[in-house]
């Protein structure tokens, strides 16, 4: 029970302090727009190694089918706006690569 109570205190504590600490201080109006960017730079770093890796290789190539179907996803994404839609074309174009190709 010591060791449960323990691991929720140290879990618990890293998110609960810098939530307590900010919530008293004023942040500067730069500071938050600098934050903004925030989840789309981690997105994107998620993202673009699984996108431009085949096999555990670069592969910026048109043989690279992550690459082609996100880019088909992107523009799709640009044209519908529809986040279920973006998903699906994408998954069935590496799909289909793989299938037929």
């Amino acid at each position: 029970m010591l060791l449960i109570l323990g691991m929720s205190i140290v879990t618990y504590l890293p998110r609960f302090l810098p939530l307590y600490l900010l919530t008293k201080m004023e942040i500067p109006e730069i500071v938050v727009a600098w934050l903004r960017y925030v989840p789309v730079a981690v997105l994107s770093a998620l993202i673009m190694p699984g996108i431009l890796t085949v096999d555990k290789q670069l592969a910026v190539t048109l043989s690279n089918p992550y690459l082609l179907a996100s880019i088909l996803a992107i523009f799709v994404a640009y044209r519908t706006k529809n986040m279920m839609l973006t998903v699906s074309i994408g998954m069935v174009a590496v799909l289909v690569w793989h299938a037929y190709i």
